[in-house]
């Protein structure tokens, strides 16, 4: 199996230190492995997601000395690739349309045995045939939920045979369960993350998985996905998380140092990657 990874930005805003330590870690681990970098635009959130930062995201990453594959993947180009997946888990009975609130969900979650935080396992009475369809003829908002019981029942003994390699840590064991039903795509936004990027990791032939250790929880989600449809699960790694001087993880939604803002003010690439050492 030739090594093939990838980065993938969302072009929502500039990038930081923090993205620019994923995309090193993983264009050094391709160039080590003599393997196959690529990019992909993770763009399916069409409001927020604008071509002006995914130039500059270019730029930043030329600037830091990567270069990839061409094309780069947009995901915004391929809806049509994610609607057949979802309808292949429809076809597989193990989704469902869920039309309740945030609010309605919470008080099921409350109202249900045994629970903890915010994991929503499903309506605690299934909706009727003729109400869902009332519903969606009345126009009602609905997301299309991951019903892990229909999983499980679908899967049978593999549901608990689950497995993926985590590069640093050997085999692990799959478990979907504690992340409750999951929202696969909604009535206005057709996917999500966890269809486009299953999808595209086997479409591109991604056999190692590099990304931040965010996201570690989601890999038995991604597990399941993969089983269901017969896909290849590719091997993971989770690299850490860089913290900025005040020990906050760098994030967009805290106002990080920008890449373009840091190369603008004369900060030189290698200035920028003696911080993954820190």
């Amino acid at each position: 199996m030739s090594f093939t990874t990838r980065f993938a930005p969302s072009p929502t805003g500039h990038l930081h230190i923090g993205h620019a330590y994923s995309a090193w870690t993983a264009f050094r681990a391709a160039c080590e492995a003599e393997g196959r970098f690529v990019l992909r635009m993770e763009d399916i959130d069409t409001v927020r997601c604008k071509r002006e930062f995914e130039q500059v995201i270019l730029d930043d990453l030329i600037w830091l000395g990567l270069d990839w594959e061409e094309p780069v993947r947009r995901q915004s180009e391929h809806f049509s690739e994610y609607d057949a997946v979802l309808e292949r888990l429809r076809g597989l009975g193990v989704v469902y349309r869920c039309f309740k609130t945030r609010r309605e969900i919470m008080e099921d979650i409350a109202r249900a045995p045994h629970e903890v935080g915010e994991v929503y396992r499903g309506p605690l009475k299934p909706m009727s045939a003729d109400e869902e369809a009332a519903r969606i003829d009345a126009g009602e908002a609905f997301a299309w939920r991951l019903s892990q019981s229909h999983c499980r029942d679908v899967l049978g003994a593999r549901f608990g045979e689950m497995r993926f390699i985590e590069d640093d840590k050997g085999e692990q064991t799959a478990d979907p369960v504690p992340l409750g039903d999951v929202v696969l795509a909604r009535k206005d936004v057709g996917t999500s993350y966890h269809i486009a990027v299953v999808h595209d990791d086997a479409l591109q032939g991604i056999s190692h998985v590099i990304r931040g250790e965010d996201l570690r929880a989601m890999t038995p989600l991604h597990v399941l996905l993969q089983t269901l449809l017969g896909l290849p699960t590719p091997v993971y790694r989770h690299h850490r998380l860089l913290l900025d001087e005040t020990g906050e993880r760098f994030a967009k939604r805290n106002r990080s140092a920008t890449l373009k803002s840091l190369r603008e003010s004369g900060v030189s690439p290698d200035q920028v990657r003696a911080r993954f050492s820190d």
